[in-house]
């Protein structure tokens, strides 16, 4: 056989310098592509962050209100007594203002304000709550309090500031006191401290701050009364001609630093030090307009950065794997390069192949030892015949402790005994799962470490399966991380099934008002038919009489219903029953009032689908308002139209009246909750009737009507 001709140098140099470019070009990309996977996943981490705090945000946002709200009717109601009046109309008599002390004391106990007192035109306390207190209001003026101003102007007042007579901080809400006429005599006004004590246990700050930026109730004491902004002169002669803040006049910057990156997105980074610690938050802002604050809500800014490192690392771990693939590869065809050339050079071969495996063999140790995570080696049998110093280091065994050893394994955790021999047989038997499984094992010092473990065949130099490799990755931390994130989102469910009680509060008295009426109604009218001896209508009166303490109920347990869950009633409903329902209520009403009634309701009308109760609930509430806005319009001409039909796919019921309709100046408040126009009346229906629509994924609106009055639109959706 002739001599084999050796490769020229210069083919052997091209060769070298193609297959150098190749192996930078794959590094550069592999490099690449992992930059780009920690950039996506610190970005999907920043996006779950910034949801989470729109979750979290939304709870406290229901409770500030509600805390806002409970006591808004309090003033204006307390302010009707005719004790309250006669203070004001006779306030030099002492009686009459140790009489009011008493009724407003009750008041406050019963309610469960902090403190309830009467103001006279000039703002000097004339009784209060705590009349009989070291720190009483009685005598102190108020007059320089915005909340007495508005009140005084005939508007609700809310005010938040550091008590002038106790020095104590609370929210101020305020109402004026009327006389019969309608003119303002003075007024009445409660306090009510926000005690915040579950923010003291959150992990990550919240903070409110009010209008001029002066955070007035943070988590973090160190931030208390300090500005998020620069305060004007304008805002620092407000603050202290009102004494919001008592004595205090100068309001350092918050210690902390903003980053703000893209300006569509809501979150942006803070960078402060807590208790010496430097820290970095994530922080999303929501303004609560009709209270005059910003709510700040800010989560742990490290856990993005644990998410891209995370990535990073999985990443160096596939790329570690790559490599050593192609390492292999690499090795085996110059395995196969040399067994051609050996009859031609064979001692320059074989120390040349001896060479480069000590080389090969040294890089990839060197890799095996660099990595993080652990990698373990089994025979056919399941004896160890290696483990590097990531594994050794995860279970606190050395490698001359494991290896040669067949299972059990000393690192086993002895109470998942059966499950370590059923996956070490499900590996002998060669059903491994690609996408790996879950192993508790113990350390050596008694701590226990959770990992994930992932399996491939072992094959040797000639291509044979000679045992399994195993990486096994701790995730010990992620374990913990989502048992934190388990714990967070159950008390998010138990404080939003909290915040739905106040709204309920409310709810339950609204609805039940209008059936208790009729209740009173034709039992009166039950009354005169059996005394007249009409036994017919007498039936009748009682048989409405049944009906209406039926309806109570089923309002009752569907608000209860509602507090434990959500409503559970719905049902497909027909337009014209609905209407029908909330019109026989109001009959005698319409006759009393002088007022006709138009129902257009086509008989082909598609169902509704909702809660049959709380959507007559709504009707009888708008039926209601038009017949009271009629009051002054001529007796011929007082008419309530009714009217349903299809418009892009949902029903749309209209309510019409012919009263002066709705004055443009309060168009935007018609929904807000206490706002009314009607005397003693608590400017509750429409806020609840809208609250029960959107509910049913619906739309409540209003408009003028053509000719005089007003048009108010149900729009539902049609059953499928």
């Amino acid at each position: 056989m002739p001599p084999l001709t050796p490769e020229p140098p210069t083919s052997r140099a091209r060769s070298g310098r193609r297959a150098l470019f190749a192996w930078a070009t794959a590094i550069t990309l592999t490099v690449a592509l992992i930059a780009a996977a920690g950039q996506w996943a610190a970005n999907r981490e920043t996006a779950f962050q910034t949801d989470s705090i729109r979750r979290a945000m939304e709870v406290h946002v229901l409770g500030l209100r509600d805390t806002a709200g409970k006591y808004g009717y309090l003033p204006l109601t307390a302010g009707m007594h005719p004790d309250v009046l006669a203070a004001l109309a006779h306030p030099q008599d002492a009686a009459v203002r140790q009489r009011a002390n008493r009724y407003i004391e009750e008041v406050n106990r019963d309610a469960g304000s902090d403190v309830l007192y009467l103001i006279d035109p000039q703002g000097f306390t004339l009784a209060a709550s705590n009349w009989a207190t070291p720190q009483s209001f009685v005598g102190q003026s108020y007059a320089n309090r915005p909340y007495f101003i508005d009140a005084l102007a005939g508007r609700q007042g809310l005010f938040y500031g550091v008590g002038q007579t106790t020095g104590e901080p609370g929210l101020f809400v305020s109402a004026p006191v009327r006389s019969e006429s309608g003119a303002v005599l003075g007024v009445m006004a409660a306090k009510v401290v926000l005690r915040q004590a579950a923010w003291a246990f959150l992990r990550d700050p919240i903070l409110l701050t009010d209008a001029h930026g002066i955070v007035f109730l943070s988590s973090v004491p160190a931030w208390m009364y300090r500005a998020t902004r620069a305060l004007s002169d304008a805002d620092l002669g407000e603050v202290q001609r009102h004494q919001q803040y008592g004595d205090r006049n100068r309001f350092p910057a918050v210690p902390w630093t903003v980053e703000r990156g893209d300006s569509e997105k809501p979150a942006y980074l803070v960078r402060t030090d807590i208790e010496g610690r430097s820290r970095r938050f994530l922080a999303v802002d929501e303004a609560l307009p009709d209270l005059g604050w910003t709510l700040t809500v800010m989560a742990d800014h490290d856990e993005v950065t644990a998410a891209r490192e995370r990535t990073w690392m999985l990443g160096l771990l596939g790329a570690g794997v790559l490599l050593l693939g192609g390492l292999y590869w690499q090795l085996r065809e110059r395995r196969f390069a040399e067994q051609r050339d050996a009859r031609r050079d064979l001692e320059q071969r074989v120390r040349e192949r001896t060479r480069a495996l000590d080389e090969a063999h040294a890089f990839r140790k060197a890799m095996e030892d660099s990595l993080l995570v652990g990698m373990r080696a089994r025979n056919l049998e399941g004896r160890i015949i290696y483990v590097n110093p990531a594994f050794c280091e995860m279970v606190g065994y050395g490698a001359d402790e494991l290896l040669r050893r067949l299972p059990p394994y000393p690192y086993w955790h002895p109470d998942d005994v059966a499950q370590h021999w059923r996956h070490n047989d499900t590996m002998l038997s060669g059903q491994t799962d690609l996408s790996g499984f879950e192993s508790r094992l113990r350390h050596r010092d008694g701590h226990e470490v959770i990992t994930r473990v992932y399996t491939a065949r072992l094959i040797d130099a000639g291509g044979q399966h000679s045992g399994w490799m195993s990486s096994v990755v701790d995730i010990t931390a992620q374990k913990r991380a989502e048992l934190r994130q388990r714990e967070n989102d159950e008390q998010l469910q138990h404080a939003q099934r909290l915040a739905s009680l106040g709204e309920m509060a409310s709810t339950l008295a609204h609805e039940l008002n209008q059936p208790l009426m009729a209740l009173s109604n034709f039992a009166s009218a039950a009354k005169a038919f059996a005394e007249q001896g009409n036994q017919a209508l007498l039936a009748d009166s009682l048989d409405e009489t049944v009906a209406q303490a039926q309806r109570s109920a089923e309002i009752v347990r569907r608000i209860r219903g509602f507090v434990r869950q959500r409503t559970a009633g719905a049902e497909d409903c027909a337009v014209s029953a609905l209407v029908a329902n909330a019109m026989a209520l109001l009959q005698g009403e319409m006759r009393l009032r002088q007022v006709r009634a138009e129902v257009r309701i086509p008989p082909a009308l598609p169902t509704v689908r909702g809660d049959r109760v709380l959507l007559e609930q709504v009707l009888l509430n708008l039926l209601s308002n038009s017949l009271q806005a009629m009051q002054a319009t001529p007796p011929e001409q007082r008419l309530v139209e009714v009217e349903a039909e299809v418009v892009e796919g949902r029903v749309h019921i209209r309510v019409a009246d012919r009263g002066p309709g709705i004055d443009a100046a309060l168009a935007e408040q018609v929904f807000a909750p206490f706002f009314t126009t009607k005397a003693g009346g608590l400017g509750l229906g429409l806020n609840i009737c809208r609250t029960i629509v959107e509910a049913h994924r619906g739309r409540l609106s209003f408009a003028d009507r053509a000719g005089g009055g007003t048009v108010f639109t149900l729009e539902l959706e049609v059953s499928t």
